[in-house]
């Protein structure tokens, strides 16, 4: 399958075209606000995110600064062939339970390492997301945990048809 046609990028966006791959880690100067069964369950501006081609960035955020109680260890795991074996996390907040909603490398693999004391999450499985107080669109598909935001262009991994990218 070819490489799609990425979208025309206006001043102050990204294309998620110009991403590397092997993905990069970044810290970033951003501040993002997670909120679940009406509670905010994260609110920081200790940031990582991961780029990779085709993909909106993923924003892994510390542990400890999710809420108590907002993260249990949930059932299964996957693999990523370049960040290694990730864990899924439950995660809570008010009444609600999102079971995998959430996930961490507890031992990365090389050129990881700051992953390991982070976690991403869905941004479908929450009630809303931000960065800089902007809400996110989840990345499309089931699979890929991608934040959609003004500033991140495609077209993205997830969208029918993107299977073979």
């Amino acid at each position: 399958m070819r490489r799609p046609t990425p979208d025309p990028v206006l001043p102050g966006q990204e294309s998620v075209w110009d991403y590397p791959r092997p993905p990069r880690v970044e810290h970033v100067d951003r501040r993002v606000r997670i909120v679940l069964g009406g509670e905010v369950i994260v609110d920081t501006d200790d940031v990582v995110r991961v780029l990779e081609t085709s993909h909106p960035p993923v924003y892994y955020l510390p542990i400890a600064a999710f809420a108590g109680g907002a993260l249990t260890d949930g059932e299964g795991s996957s693999f990523c062939e370049f960040k290694g074996s990730a864990r899924y996390l439950d995660v809570h907040g008010g009444d609600e339970t999102r079971p995998r909603a959430g996930w961490n490398y507890p031992s990365p693999s090389p050129g990881y390492g700051v992953l390991a004391d982070r976690v991403a999450v869905y941004p479908a499985a929450m009630d809303g997301c931000t960065v800089d107080g902007v809400t996110v669109t989840p990345q499309p598909g089931t699979f890929y945990g991608g934040w959609v935001s003004p500033d991140i262009v495609g077209p993205f991994k997830g969208e029918p048809g993107s299977m073979g990218w």
